[in-house]
């Protein structure tokens, strides 16, 4: 218990940095002997505290985007209630296969996002409009993408912060503290979701000590997380996620 608080600690400060720190709390349960569907449900279930310390951590950065996430709230809410049931009803190995496709793009996203922000702000001046603004297209691929991630996230919660910050990185011109925030939002709603989802349906298969010591710990970690992760430079905090995503990537292809 102490070893998996300790992970949950880990993956909290993760999750709020990048938003992948069910790569450190999964492999830990499984390399501990619990089976894969039991260990997706009582880290997701454990993992809420921490997405709630890491969003009031950044809850300053939400501040002026509601125009924006109350089309992408709902559509993480749907998405992680399909992404909740397809993990009751679908074998585990169907997404595992493709999550190393998806972090692979996710990282690429988020390398190119500063050429694609200055792009769409150079086009956006082209036709007369604000930089700030988000045309109609732009956002219907958000929401769509957003809902995609949800359904991911409602499935195998590992990395879907990383597509998040990849899908808002090359389609909105914002910062990328401000896209963290958002995405420490989004990311909760989705854990909750499916923590919610999981607990209904299969009360039996969660193992509730592993969930209480992840929660502790990460709630722990979420705080440290915010704290000292509102601190880097919008460089630095690219370079956390692509190290972080590259270690992921190589734990999921060497499993």
């Amino acid at each position: 218990m102490l070893l998996i608080g300790l992970a949950g600690l880990g993956a909290g400060a993760v999750n709020a940095l990048v938003g992948s720190g069910t790569l450190i709390t999964f492999p830990t349960l499984v390399t501990l002997g619990y089976p894969p569907v039991t260990a997706t449900m009582s880290n997701a279930v454990g993992l809420v505290a921490g997405g709630v310390s890491s969003t009031w951590g950044y809850r300053r950065e939400l501040r002026g985007q509601w125009n924006r996430l109350r089309w992408q709230v709902p559509a993480s809410l749907a998405g992680a209630a399909l992404g909740a049931y397809l993990l009751l009803h679908l074998p585990e190995k169907v997404f595992i296969k493709i999550v190393p496709v998806l972090l692979v793009l996710a990282l690429i996203l988020v390398l190119i996002g500063p050429w694609t922000q200055s792009w769409a702000r150079r086009r956006a001046e082209e036709q007369g409009r604000s930089a700030e603004h988000v045309t109609p297209t732009r956002m219907t691929a958000l929401v769509l993408g957003t809902f995609a991630v949800g359904v991911y996230g409602g499935y195998f919660t590992a990395a879907q912060g990383i597509l998040l910050v990849g899908l808002m990185g090359a389609l909105l011109p914002e910062s990328v503290q401000r896209m963290n925030a958002a995405k420490n939002l989004l990311t909760l709603l989705v854990n909750l979701v499916a923590a919610v989802g999981y607990t209904l349906a299969a009360w039996e298969r969660i193992s509730w000590s592993v969930a209480g010591a992840i929660a502790v710990g990460s709630l722990i970690g979420g705080v440290l997380g915010a704290r000292y992760g509102r601190r880097l430079s919008p460089n630095a905090l690219r370079a956390t996620i692509v190290v972080v995503g590259l270690i992921g990537l190589y734990r999921l292809l060497a499993a």
